[in-house]
């Protein structure tokens, strides 16, 4: 069984009684937090002066969920270069165990002071470059 990342909040559950698109989005970026210290990224990344943002993301609905479902997510690198990764996430119904929904999400490295993309750092790259990569993305790329 995954383990629970959240449940469906009544904010979330719109007058189709299940969970409303933008909802999703705000999942899976909790998703992504998550996600980031595995691969040298988030609070300790932010300190060096650096930051990903995302520039392109795509989500399919597969299922619905309602008020109260338990959520879990299982994320994946999908690629990466000297600039940009590329992730999926995928949404379960914890419980269930039936897929909802998932996202792919391309990001930027960015030089927080310029406000630029930029390359990588080294160790960063040698993280991503240390986990394995899964199955080839559905709608998005590294290059547009």
């Amino acid at each position: 069984m995954r383990p629970v990342l959240c449940r469906v909040r009544p904010e979330w559950v719109d007058h189709y009684g299940h969970m409303n698109l933008a909802p999703y989005v705000a999942v899976f970026d909790m998703a992504t937090d998550l996600l980031w210290p595995s691969l040298g990224l988030g609070e300790g990344f932010r300190a060096r002066g650096l930051g990903t943002f995302a520039a392109e993301n795509w989500v399919s609905y597969r299922r619905e969920v309602r008020l109260e479902d338990p959520l879990a997510v299982e994320s994946e690198v999908l690629a990466n270069d000297s600039k940009r990764l590329l992730i999926r996430h995928r949404l379960f119904q914890a419980e269930a165990g039936f897929e909802s929904a998932r996202c792919e999400l391309l990001f930027l490295c960015v030089d927080l002071s310029q406000r630029r993309v930029c390359l990588w750092p080294e160790d960063v790259q040698a993280s991503f470059a240390a986990v394995p990569v899964g199955a080839a993305p559905e709608r998005l790329s590294l290059r547009r």
